[in-house]
């Protein structure tokens, strides 16, 4: 009497490449993102402030080349030079989506002054009541 024993197909599935897979990706990622850079490259001045906090939602930047462009980092096409007067329709669109975001500008060291004042105008007029600055700190220019 030969008694058959009846093997169960095995339910369990082999995660240890996927874990190696994700480790991985997970690397490369952590390498590649401080090498992305986003925006326009502008020189900022020096200044000791302190940092704003981010327990808010992220701020819009105008940033200010040092040829005189406009850029905003709202829409599409972030690197892409705006009009003075688009920067004001955006910025009003969004203001009235999200009131409380704060509004800042990025001007280069390099600029002439009147662009940065021009900006800041237009900006009032769009109906934003308090706008910033961005410096950056003397520490991380060295």
């Amino acid at each position: 009497m030969s008694r058959r024993i009846k093997r169960r197909p095995m339910a369990e599935i082999n995660v240890v490449p996927y874990i190696d897979v994700t480790l991985v990706l997970l690397i490369i990622f952590m390498i590649t993102a401080p090498l992305i850079q986003q925006g326009v490259e502008v020189d900022l001045p020096q200044a000791d402030a302190k940092e704003l906090p981010q327990d808010q939602e992220p701020p819009l930047v105008i940033t200010v080349d040092a040829s005189g462009s406009y850029y905003m980092d709202v829409g599409e096409e972030t690197n892409r030079p705006v009009e003075l007067e688009l920067v004001a329709v955006r910025v009003a669109a969004v203001l009235r989506h999200k009131p409380k975001t704060a509004v800042l500008i990025r001007g280069d060291m390099d600029v002439d002054y009147g662009k940065v004042v021009t900006v800041m105008a237009v900006l009032k007029s769009a109906g934003v009541e308090n706008v910033g600055l961005m410096t950056q700190s003397p520490e991380t220019v060295q």
